[in-house]
């Protein structure tokens, strides 16, 4: 017997009629449904591969996409358990009462990786370890099929001194095992530690051993690939994405279009042209960009004329990106504010309750958006410098890529106009610097509002369970990112945000 259909109010998706609930449920963090089973991401190789730094940013990716994602690093449930590092001799084959440590600290973090994949809603779990031997991958890989988890390798290698050298130095030598030591110390007992490892390392073979597996090799920092039996979609899309990034140092600006004829009337989307303090910004960040004297820095727009306008003024060449267009706002599109409380009273509460997933009739979501501007991050990873001129929700999805935002925490974050914000990619994060570029503009901001409950009672709206996944490790993270610190701006007269 066919169930009969209802429509959600908020996704505008049809769903059985019998609970008006949303399809994807926040246990799952609202990513897709999927019948495959959870994957877990094993990571191999020698230490300071990069293995961490590609275990973050893959998370980070697949966290910003939908799919529940989380790290689980062996190091930090080593450091939970031996408190006091003292040298790398804790890392050699023969000691067997450190031997035993690291074991039963691999086994502790593959009983979260089960219990977050199968009760907390995780869909992928990284298990970032050396993971160097067999008899250590035949483990996880009997524990795959105990649980039927689909599991991928990742297998960095490198060999190339110079990189080890830098990677030593810029993130392993200022880890918490070496807080007490100084650098050059730190550094010489590093590569001794290295040396433990590789009395025992046995590569991935996907000639023999390991044909069966599924696996990626990363060769040098991204220069060749190997790549063997990719079995669904989530596999295959984090082989794209590790083929698409990079370390070469680079910086990424972001801003919005100068401010509008549409920005002035409060009037949501629509395709109107720069106001007056609009050009004179266009003026002004052309200005800006010839001073940052950035080499073959490439000029993204989207097909809007706002925006197209606002890089006109640079005099330098740009391609313009449909996918960068503003959200479409549907039946609302070139509404004031109130019009949409007036018109669409049911809509305006509805987007207040869940702006992520909220979509107008006829248009699109924060969701949607994510989705659209996908190919414009992989290209941006991809690419050195790049200066993106772009709108209010398109812009707050691209820095909730780079600053690992919750999907609650994404139609948030503040953008204002006549602001350049410079990224710059670090170790494991990325730096922010807002720049304003000191030209008067209408405020569009609009923060999460609250909502009565009961006579007289007005509280904040309580926050729902994040897309991402950021329960708190055992150890704070070393690169903990703060929010861009971005002066608000003063309201004028005809404000209007949404």
């Amino acid at each position: 017997m066919t169930r009969e259909l209802t429509q959600n109010k908020i996704q505008k998706i049809w769903i059985p009629s019998k609970d008006d609930k949303p399809a994807m449920p926040r246990k799952s963090g609202g990513g897709p449904h999927l019948a495959n089973p959870p994957t877990v991401i094993v990571m191999v190789g020698l230490p300071a591969r990069g293995k961490t730094y590609m275990s973050r940013k893959l998370t980070r990716y697949l966290n910003w996409v939908g799919m529940p994602t989380k790290v689980f690093n062996v190091g930090e449930y080593r450091r939970e358990a031996v408190k006091h590092y003292s040298s790398y001799d804790f890392f050699k084959s023969d000691n067997k009462e450190a031997v035993r440590i690291r074991e039963q600290c691999a086994l502790a973090a593959l009983r979260d990786v089960k219990v977050y994949l199968t009760e907390l809603g995780g869909q992928v779990a990284v298990f970032d370890a050396t993971n160097t031997t067999r008899s250590r991958r035949d483990m996880i890989l009997d524990f795959g099929a105990e649980n039927g988890f689909k599991i991928f390798f990742i297998e960095s290698i490198c060999e190339d001194p110079n990189v080890i050298a830098t990677n030593i130095m810029e993130v392993k030598v200022s880890c918490p095992d070496y807080q007490d030591c100084n650098k050059t110390d730190a550094l010489e007992d590093f590569q001794k530690r290295i040396e433990c490892y590789r009395v025992n390392y046995q590569p991935l073979d996907p000639d023999d051993y390991d044909k069966n597996l599924s696996f990626i090799k990363v060769i040098d920092v991204g220069r060749r690939f190997l790549v063997n039996r990719i079995q669904d979609h989530i596999q295959s899309r984090i082989v794209y994405y590790l083929m698409n990034i990079h370390v070469q140092p680079r910086s990424i600006y972001l801003c919005r279009h100068g401010e509008s004829q549409h920005n002035l009337q409060g009037r949501l989307g629509g395709d109107s042209g720069l106001s007056t303090r609009g050009r004179k910004f266009a003026n002004a960040l052309a200005k800006f960009v010839e001073e940052q004297k950035l080499k073959d820095l490439k000029v993204w727009t989207s097909q809007l004329r706002r925006s197209i306008q606002t890089a006109e003024a640079l005099n330098v060449p740009y391609e313009q990106w449909k996918a960068l267009n503003e959200i479409d706002a549907g039946v609302c599109e070139e509404m004031t504010y109130e019009e949409v409380r007036e018109r669409y009273p049911e809509e305006f509460a509805l987007r207040d309750q869940d702006k992520y997933y909220y979509r107008y009739p006829t248009g699109e979501s924060y969701q949607d958006l994510v989705q659209r501007v996908e190919p414009v991050i992989m290209e941006l990873e991809r690419q050195e410098n790049v200066l993106v001129i772009c709108h209010q929700a398109v812009m707050r999805c691209l820095l909730a890529y780079f600053l690992d935002k919750s999907a609650d925490e994404m139609p948030y974050l503040k953008c204002p106009l006549h602001t350049v914000l410079k990224l710059t990619p670090v170790a494991y994060g990325c730096k922010v610097e807002s720049i304003s570029l000191n030209v008067e503009a209408v405020n569009t901001h609009r923060d999460r509002p609250e909502i009565k409950r009961g006579p007289g009672t007005l509280i904040r709206r309580n926050s729902v369970t994040p897309l991402t996944s950021h329960e708190p490790t055992k150890k704070p993270r070393i690169d903990a990112l703060d929010d861009p610190t971005i002066p608000e701006l003063t309201p004028l007269p005809g404000d209007v945000a949404w």
